[in-house]
């Protein structure tokens, strides 16, 4: 008969009303752990908080980029606009400009009572299209002289004007929107010189010398 030597499976004893996990020790849980973990969690968020800043960074910056972008964008069509339309006018004034001695072979023809007929038509079809292009005929009889948009060919005295005054438009004027193509043609005429002194009559002054030097009667 041999002894039984205890081995390694044997259980130890463990008291009654015990479950089995009470018999094994458990650990306390340690405060070491969780001063790492916040620190970790910290450093996390300083970290995301400062890659949100470059970006909102950069955001900026884009946004920027893209105003000053559109900005210049508006610029250029702008631009290219008003030098379209600049080069319009242009054109426009160019091709009237060579319209006017026609034109004024129409304005003759009516004068003389040659505009008759067929040519009657078509005078004042081209009249009317030149119109529609913004052509404006200006000068007339009695206007002041203006040396912007007149030009005088002939000049005379006449004693009942004040000024120097448009007595005959020997050629009209047109002008293209702000454009003068051509300034008015006219006969001018002035006051006659020593006419506001002689319009002026006997002066309180003159009166007086003349009684003052009068001859005295004895």
């Amino acid at each position: 008969m041999t002894e039984e030597t205890p081995g390694f499976d044997e259980k130890p004893d463990v008291p009654s009303g015990a479950t089995p996990d009470d018999a094994e020790p458990k650990a306390a849980p340690s405060s070491e752990g969780a001063a790492p973990a916040g620190d970790a969690a910290a450093a996390q968020v300083a970290g995301l908080t400062a890659q949100l800043d470059q970006v909102r960074t950069a955001l900026g910056e884009r946004t920027a980029d893209l105003q000053r972008l559109q900005a210049e964008y508006q610029n250029y069509r702008r631009r290219v606009e008003r030098d379209r339309i600049t080069v319009k006018e242009i054109a426009i004034a160019s091709l009237l400009s060579e319209l006017l001695p026609v034109l004024d072979d129409i304005g003759r023809a009516r004068e003389h009572g040659e505009l008759v007929g067929g040519f009657k038509s078509v005078a004042e079809s081209l009249e009317t299209v030149a119109a529609k292009m913004g052509l404006q005929q200006f000068g007339k009889e009695g206007e002041p002289f203006d040396p912007m948009i007149h030009e005088a060919l002939m000049h005379s005295y006449a004693p009942d004007v004040t000024e120097t005054t448009c007595v005959a438009i020997l050629q009209p004027g047109y002008r293209f929107g702000e454009r003068n193509l051509r300034p008015a043609r006219v006969a001018v005429a002035e006051p006659q010189p020593g006419a506001t002194q002689a319009d002026k009559g006997d002066s309180p002054e003159s009166a007086d010398g003349k009684e003052n030097g009068g001859p005295e009667e004895g």
